[in-house]
C-alpha cells in the first residue's frame, strides 16, 4: 500500500471508532434517562435501599431521602423487609448499611424486618450481596431504591444475579439543573461501560 494512502486508512478507522464510541454513549444514556423517569413500583418481596454517604452516623441528605421513600413504600406494605447497603468510608465506626438501619429504626421500623449490608464499597458488590440475602430468605423480587439516574445500572446489575427487579427512585431525585442532569448521566454511561468490561 502506498504510504500516502496511509494516514488515509487511520483516519477513517479513527472516525469509525469515534462514532461507535458516540453511539455506545448516545445509547446507554438514553437507557439511563428512559429508566430515570419510571416508577414501577409495586409488591415484591424486599425494598432494598442504595447508600450513599453518610456523616459521624447520619445519612446524607440524599440518602436520608431514599431512605424516607423506603419508609413510605414499606409502610405501604409493598415488601415486609428493607434491605440497607454500603460498607464504611473513612469512618470506620460507621457504614452506610448501619446507619440507614439505624435511621428507619428510630423512624419506627421494627428491627427484624430490616437487614444491613454493611460489607459492599461499589454498587457492583452491593447488588452481588443483596442478591445472596435474597437467596437465603428465598426471596426472588426486590423494589430498588436509589436516584432516578441509577436505577439502570441498579437493575442490570441485580438481574444479571438473577434478581426480578422493580425500580422505585425516591422523589425529586430528577430535580437538577439541565447541566447537573447530563453529568451524572454521563458519569452512570462510564461506570456501566466500566462495569460492562469487567474494569
Amino acid at each position: 500500500m502506498p504510504s500516502s494512502r496511509r494516514p488515509r486508512v487511520w483516519r477513517r478507522l479513527l472516525l469509525l471508532l469515534v462514532l461507535v464510541l458516540a453511539g455506545w454513549v448516545g445509547a446507554v444514556y438514553w437507557l439511563i434517562t428512559r429508566q430515570a423517569n419510571r416508577d414501577e413500583s409495586r409488591r415484591a418481596d424486599a425494598i432494598v435501599v442504595f447508600g450513599a454517604a453518610e456523616y459521624s452516623g447520619h445519612p446524607s441528605p440524599i440518602y436520608r431521602a431514599r431512605l424516607d421513600h423506603a419508609y413510605t413504600l414499606f409502610k405501604s406494605g409493598l415488601a415486609p423487609l428493607i434491605i440497607t447497603t454500603g460498607g464504611a468510608a473513612e469512618d470506620p465506626q460507621f457504614s452506610e448499611g448501619g446507619v440507614g438501619r439505624d435511621y428507619l429504626v428510630a423512624r419506627g421500623v421494627p428491627d427484624g424486618a430490616i437487614v444491613a449490608e454493611t460489607q459492599s464499597s461499589d454498587t457492583n458488590q452491593s447488588a452481588v450481596r443483596v442478591a445472596n440475602i435474597l437467596r437465603a430468605n428465598g426471596f426472588h423480587t426486590c423494589l430498588a431504591v436509589s436516584d432516578g439516574y441509577h436505577m439502570f445500572r441498579v437493575k442490570q446489575m441485580l438481574e444479571r444475579e438473577g434478581v426480578v427487579v422493580y425500580a422505585s427512585p425516591r422523589p425529586n431525585s430528577h430535580l437538577l439543573s439541565p447541566w447537573q442532569r447530563a453529568r451524572v448521566k454521563l458519569r452512570e454511561v462510564f461506570s456501566y461501560t466500566a462495569w460492562k468490561l469487567g474494569m
